[in-house]
């Protein structure tokens, strides 16, 4: 069977301590038996790895951040679009979703396909709203509350007992020990990405997660749990495992059925030591430790691409438990000309 060809547009090009999701979805999609892929990378910075990583993008594009407003990045979409037809757009980073969610129906008309969560659903999982969300699909998770100034750190011990999380709006999570911490991180993260800053209840355990793909119509197509077994000062996952836990696996087909999730999705959990689980966070889109689970048996950026293909995709039933990845540091050797073409030009 003759593959298809398509072009595919994917942003998350930062492989970095702090990775994006988009390098091992490209990995995964290039190893697809039913696509022929063309990438286009959308970058924000002249300096993401994944634009001079020999094998990853056929072509690369400098794009402006979100905050420039949704006008001048779909001005910029739609101009890369009439150079190089783009068949599917697949944004990776929690504060571009909004953007591309809203603009969906935009998107299509010029027959750029996306895979994402409906505007309800994205909004209802965010840092700020976990606490409602927990209720409302009965769910164990850890009390939190938001800061929007620094004044309101000395109501902390009314409600928190410390060691807290200071979690960003977006991204970014550190271990506070007293209300000084508190309060320095507070500054830090606010200005980097706004407000409100949450700050959550510590829960003691293990660190576990689940990568999964929903069809937007309460089905889950595919799923996998995975343990951390290296983490970075910036909460990262450095290495993991994959587990075999119906627990895990059962609270995720839970989540999707009565959320109908569409598009990617990553839950966070604590397992505790009486096996109770407390999600910690649900983000929005495929986690950069994706590849994980293509090695495992289930190829989900290859099944997110028919969907937005508006192809039939079956439900994978199984993976592999104990397939392990450990990320690694590596250094790229290029020439100052692929830098000034990007930077000049704004594609390389």
């Amino acid at each position: 069977m003759p593959r298809k060809k398509i072009t595919i547009a994917i942003t998350g090009l930062n492989n970095t301590d702090n990775p994006g999701p988009g390098v091992p979805f490209i990995r995964a999609i290039r190893e697809s038996d039913r696509f022929e892929t063309t990438v286009i990378g959308l970058a924000y910075e002249n300096l993401e790895p994944g634009i001079y990583m020999e094998g990853i993008t056929d072509k690369t594009y400098l794009i402006p951040y979100p905050s420039s407003g949704a006008e001048q990045l779909l001005a910029r979409i739609e101009q890369i679009h009439r150079k190089n037809p783009i068949d599917v757009l697949i944004p990776n980073y929690d504060a571009e979703l909004f953007t591309f969610i809203k603009n969906e129906g935009w998107l299509r008309e010029r027959g750029i396909r996306t895979f994402l969560p409906g505007m309800e659903s994205f909004m209802e999982r965010t840092k700020d709203n976990l606490s409602s969300f927990g209720e409302k699909y009965d769910l164990k998770v850890p009390k939190s509350l938001p800061l929007t100034g620094a004044h309101q750190v000395d109501q902390l011990f009314e409600d928190l007992d410390f060691p807290v999380f200071v979690k960003g709006k977006f991204y970014d999570a550190y271990k506070a020990w007293d209300k000084h911490e508190v309060s320095t991180l507070f500054h830090k993260i606010s200005a980097k990405w706004g407000l409100p800053v949450m700050v959550q209840e510590f829960v003691e355990g293990t660190e576990v997660n689940v990568i999964a793909l929903g069809d937007g119509k309460g089905n889950t197509i595919g799923a996998v749990p995975m343990r951390k077994t290296y983490i970075t000062d910036k909460g990262k996952a450095w290495g993991g495992i994959t587990i075999d836990d119906e627990k895990m696996l059962s609270l995720t087909y839970d989540i999707i059925r009565k959320t109908k999730w569409r598009g990617g999705m990553e839950l966070e959990m604590i397992r505790t030591r009486d096996n109770e689980y407390y999600i910690i966070e649900i983000n929005p889109r495929l986690p950069a430790w994706l590849y994980l689970a293509v090695a495992a048996g289930q190829n989900l950026p290859e099944a997110m691409v028919r969907l937005a293909l508006d192809e039939k995709v079956e439900p994978f039933h199984a993976f592999k438990s104990g397939k392990m990845f450990i990320r690694y540091s590596y250094d790229l050797i290029g020439d100052i000309s692929l830098f000034e073409s990007i930077t000049v030009k704004g594609e390389l």
